[in-house]
């Protein structure tokens, strides 16, 4: 039997409270799946270390049960978000700014540094710059991620590139497309600062 009907008032009195309609939990479930599938992360590992059933996941990405806010919250500590990330999202229809002081620095192989440039969990892409000094590297060993595309563009200086057995050199606004999976690394080769941007479909990393 359907449940009286409330004003806007008290629906809007509800969900303050942790109430949310069906509509909203489904919208949680699929950007929970989102955002796991973004991490590369499987719905029987996310379950076992959230400490429900495969099944019951399934059917919360689907929006087919609810889960307690402590449920939710043990879900979201495994993918890496918060639960005001799960709730209360950035509106996708607008831009995203990342001013470009706030973006946070890591090392990336030997001489190097990246800065990513799509931090939103769920992003259907990542994009980030990473700087080389001279004789830079993103390691001493070809490396792999994932199975995605990968764009890259030479935005300064020279590198090389190894692709598998092929080797390539790359100058400013030079670019390739390439499968993630293939075993690959690069090197600066111009004897100062490189400058590179890529582009990975879905993210890999």
């Amino acid at each position: 039997m359907a449940g009286p009907v409330q004003s806007s008032g008290a629906a809007k009195s509800g969900r303050a409270s942790g109430l949310t309609s069906a509509a909203d939990e489904s919208e949680v479930g699929h950007r929970l799946r989102r955002v796991r599938l973004a991490r590369r992360r499987t719905l029987r590992d996310v379950a076992t270390h959230a400490g429900i059933s495969e099944g019951f996941l399934s059917q919360i990405e689907r929006g087919r049960a609810n889960a307690s806010i402590a449920t939710l919250r043990r879900i979201a500590n495994v993918v890496g978000v918060s639960m005001g990330e799960l709730f209360h999202p950035d509106d996708e229809s607008q831009p995203t700014v990342l001013r470009a002081l706030d973006r946070p620095v890591l090392s990336f192989g030997t001489f190097g540094r990246k800065w990513l440039l799509t931090q939103a969990p769920d992003r259907e892409l990542d994009a980030f710059i990473a700087e080389f000094e001279p004789g830079g590297s993103t390691g001493p060993e070809p490396y792999t991620h994932g199975d995605s595309e990968e764009l890259l563009i030479v935005l300064r200086g020279r590198v090389s590139f190894q692709l598998g057995a092929q080797l390539f050199d790359l100058g400013p606004e030079d670019s390739m497309v390439y499968r993630s999976s293939i075993p690959h690394r690069l090197v600066e080769s111009g004897g100062e600062r490189a400058v590179i941007l890529w582009v990975t479909t879905p993210p890999s990393f």
